[in-house]
Formats: C-alpha cells, sequence, structure tokens
C-alpha cells in the first residue's frame, strides 16, 4: 500500500536535499571515504530512472555504503560526528528504498541491518533535532520494502515502534503525528508484525483510539457519553472538530485500525473489551464525511463482525448499528467495496435480530459492561422469566459481571448504577433465595453504598433493591 509522504516529512527531506554538502572536503577530513563519495555523486541529483539504473547495477556497493560489512565501515559509522551528512544520507537512503525495491532486501544480506539505525532513534536531547525522525522514515522503508520477519526485524520492531509512539503520544503535533501514523501502516505488512504491534498495544493502539475517541467527541478515556449518546461533535464530520484531528490524520488513523481487523479472530474480542471499539466506530459511521473515511469504517466492522459473530454482533446491536447503517445507506455513495460491506452488514445484523431472545439482548447487554434503560430492565414480565435463568447461567456469570460494573464510579454515566441497582431489586424480588449468592459477589455491601451517592437516581434505586433484601430477611426470621 503506497501513500504520498505526509507534507512535513516531504517538506524536510526537500529541504535538505537543496543544501550543499562540501563532499571533498568531507573526503579530506576522513568524514567519508573516497569509494562512499563515489558511490554519493554517482546517484546524487540525476533522474529518477538513471539513480535505479546505478543502483541496481551495483546492489552490493550500495550495501557496503549505508550498512558496511567487516572491515568496511558504512558511511552512517564514518559520518557519525557530522549531523548534515548524516540527514543527506538518511534523505539519500529513503529515495533510494522507494524506487529501487530490491535495495531493501539487499540490505539484508549483513546479520544486521538495522544496526547502525537503531542508535540514531536516541540521537540527542533536542527536540528539534530530525535525525531520529529521517531516520525511523529509513528503518520504516527498510521494513516494508524487505517485508522481513527475520528475529533482528523482530527484536528491532519495538525500538522503531516506541520511538513512533513518542510522535503520537507526547507531541501533540498533528504532522509529527501522521508521520507516526503512516509508517505503522507501512510495517503492519504481515501478521507476524501486527501481533507485535498489538503486543505493545498499550503504547500503539491506545493512542489511535485516542485520537479516533476526540473525533467522536469524547473528551477522556471512558466509553460512557458514546453509549448514552452525549458527545460533543458537530454534525459536519471530523475535519477541524474534537480537539483539532483533521481529516487526513483521522483516514491514516482508521487505515491503521482496518490492517489490525485482519487478525480479528484473534484479537477482535479484546478490541472491544479494551476499547470499546463496536460502539466508538458506530459514532464515528454516523459523523464520516467521506467516502474513504465510510470505507475504511465499514471493512473494520465486517472483518469485526465475521470473525466475532457471537460476542461483537449482539454488542453492534446494542450500540444501535443496525439504525446507523439505514441512514448511510440514504447518502450518496459510489464506491462498490464500500457498498458490498454495507449490505453485509445489513444482512447479518437483521439475521442476528431474527434469531436472538430477550434474555440474549440482555445478556449481551451486561457483558458489553455497559448499561441503558432498554426495554428488559423496566419489563416486569422479563424478569419473572427469566431471573432464575440469569442468575444460573453460565454459572452465575451475569451477576459476576454485574458486580464487576457496579464496582466503577461512572461518574460521567450514574445511570448505569442506577439500572445495575435495578435489576439487583428484580433478582432478589424473583429469586430471593438466591440472595446468598449476590451477597458473596460484594452486591449487597455496594448497594448499601450506593445509598450515599450524590446521584438520587442512584440513591432511589439502591434503596429500593436494599428495601426488597431486608423485607425477604426479615420474612424468613
Amino acid at each position: 500500500m503506497s501513500l504520498d509522504p505526509p507534507p512535513y516529512l516531504a517538506q524536510l527531506q526537500s529541504n535538505i536535499r537543496q543544501r550543499p554538502i562540501p563532499w571533498d572536503g568531507a573526503a579530506r577530513a576522513g568524514t567519508i571515504t573516497e569509494d562512499q563519495l563515489a558511490k554519493i555523486r554517482a546517484v546524487d541529483k540525476i533522474r529518477t530512472e538513471q539513480r535505479k539504473q546505478v543502483v541496481e547495477g551495483d546492489l552490493d556497493g550500495y550495501r557496503r555504503l549505508f550498512v558496511g560489512e567487516p572491515g568496511t565501515p558504512s558511511v552512517i559509522e564514518t559520518a557519525s560526528k557530522r549531523s548534515d551528512v548524516i540527514k543527506y544520507i538518511l534523505v539519500l537512503l529513503s529515495d533510494l528504498l522507494q524506487v529501487v525495491p530490491s535495495l531493501a532486501g539487499a540490505l539484508f544480506k549483513n546479520a544486521d541491518p538495522y544496526k547502525h539505525f537503531l542508535p540514531l532513534l536516541a540521537h540527542s536531547d533536542n527536540s528539534e533535532d530530525r535525525v531520529p525522525l529521517l531516520t525511523s522514515s529509513v528503518l520504516s522503508l527498510l521494513m516494508a520494502g524487505s517485508r522481513d520477519q527475520s528475529k533482528v526485524t523482530q527484536d528491532a520492531f519495538p525500538l522503531i515502534i516506541s520511538y513512533l509512539c513518542g510522535l503520537v503520544k507526547d507531541t501533540g503535533d498533528a504532522s509529527l503525528q501522521d508521520i507516526a501514523v503512516m509508517e505503522y501502516s507501512s510495517m503492519l505488512h504481515s501478521t507476524k508484525m501486527k501481533q507485535l504491534f498489538w503486543k505493545q498495544r498499550s503504547e500503539t493502539v491506545a493512542p489511535l483510539i485516542d485520537i479516533l475517541r476526540k473525533a467522536a467527541g469524547v473528551s477522556n478515556d471512558s466509553s460512557a457519553s458514546l453509549w448514552s449518546g452525549n458527545t460533543s461533535t458537530r454534525a459536519n464530520g471530523f475535519e477541524g472538530i474534537s480537539g483539532g484531528v483533521g481529516l487526513q490524520l483521522l483516514y491514516h488513523v482508521l487505515l491503521i485500525l482496518w490492517q489490525l481487523s485482519f487478525e480479528a479472530a484473534d484479537i477482535g474480542d479484546e478490541m472491544d473489551d479494551e476499547y470499546d471499539i463496536i460502539v466508538l466506530y458506530t459514532q464515528l459511521l454516523k459523523l464520516s464525511p467521506k467516502e474513504k473515511t465510510t470505507r475504511l469504517i465499514l471493512a473494520t466492522f465486517t472483518n469485526l463482525l465475521d470473525a466475532n459473530p457471537s460476542t461483537l454482533l449482539p454488542t453492534a446491536v446494542l450500540a444501535r448499528l443496525p439504525a446507523v447503517l439505514q441512514n448511510v445507506s440514504g447518502r450518496h455513495l459510489t464506491d462498490v467495496d464500500l457498498l458490498e460491506d454495507l449490505e453485509h452488514l445489513k444482512e447479518i445484523l437483521e439475521e442476528h435480530r431474527k434469531t436472538k431472545t430477550t434474555f440474549d439482548e440482555y445478556a449481551a447487554e451486561v457483558q458489553s459492561g455497559h448499561l441503558r434503560w432498554s426495554p428488559p430492565h423496566k419489563h416486569q414480565t422479563f424478569w419473572v422469566e427469566n431471573a432464575r435463568r440469569i442468575l444460573e447461567h453460565e454459572q452465575g456469570q451475569i451477576p459476576r459481571k454485574l458486580a464487576e460494573i457496579m464496582k466503577k464510579p461512572w461518574e460521567n454515566d450514574k445511570a448505569v448504577l442506577a439500572i445495575a441497582c435495578n435489576d439487583i431489586g428484580c433478582l432478589v424480588k424473583e429469586v430471593p433465595e438466591k440472595r446468598v449468592q449476590l451477597e458473596k459477589l460484594g452486591i449487597k455491601a455496594r448497594i448499601m453504598e450506593l445509598m450515599q451517592d450524590p446521584d438520587e437516581n442512584v440513591r432511589w434505586e439502591s434503596l429500593r433493591a436494599l428495601g426488597g433484601w431486608l423485607k425477604y430477611s426479615f420474612e424468613e426470621q
């Protein structure tokens, strides 16, 4: 997948290409060797096609220039004290890796082609030093061009990723973030590399999810506002909203999540458990202003739901994805792949709707980790018919999940606590002999705590739940 370089990186590289380097003086000073100088001059400031012919005709020579070999140091080693030369060489190598596909593979004739580049990622403590940024460009191109998956690449990958993570998380600079995200994308060329990326997800995926949440109008790391529908975005799409997340950066972040979604059979459930990906993408789909972003969102949904139908289809229904898909169908869309994914998603969700029961709907809602006032909670017949099943299903899985939900403070969505107290009260009313099971989970103690909650609805529902509990306790005495 080839993407144009981000404007900031392209401008930086262009400026470096235009700066004159006194090569003869560098050779006399021993900064570079005569052989290195000859190799550089042979490809310096000539047409792309000529460059390609020169390098392809001497792959071993250019391998020695850039990564060296025993007894022959690379230009990165000999010029290590000349920052201007190092920058030029990094830009030159980036250019050659893009126009000479065979060069990346040739560099891997060395046991470790990364050896002299990785230290440059920590070239200095000066945040304005662009040697690390230029180095990351070289390393991502090398990894993408070679498609190497050997141990030396697997060892280098986390170091490169950690540097790029810093650009995404720490700079707050959209240009640098976009560079990092595009370089991520270029390196995720195989299942193995995506597994390594996912393994570092607290560094890699989490900051990308934060960018998507900003675009969706979520101001913190909680998805409560997404489930409740209280987001702060304007209706005109991503561009320039919610923290200044631009369309280009959004597209590239969505691209990475789409690449990861091809491993959904292994990581799809975790993506939703840890990042609420289904409800987040449902909100993003509502806002998507361009076909290219809509296409990526729908393609990601397709991969996730096809690979995890039993767990993620119920969540998609709770997130109201079917209604959003219906709205999307009303847009003027022409992309064939997009339209195919749209129809496929509508079909599988409709098939799921036909087969699910009210109990399934309730169980899925609890397992999603977020409660809303959906019909079962206030429907007395539902509790009469299903209370015992809820307590016994999968050896008490649902009450355990309710206990887990109730332990959280839910500062941004107190309704969740009120609903949980309502449900516990209904369970106790219909199956009072199972109170001990709930007490062992710490639910009674938590309900007593919630009677002091600042939220009026939480206090009322917790009082009702405890009242039922005490009623049956007194009746048994």
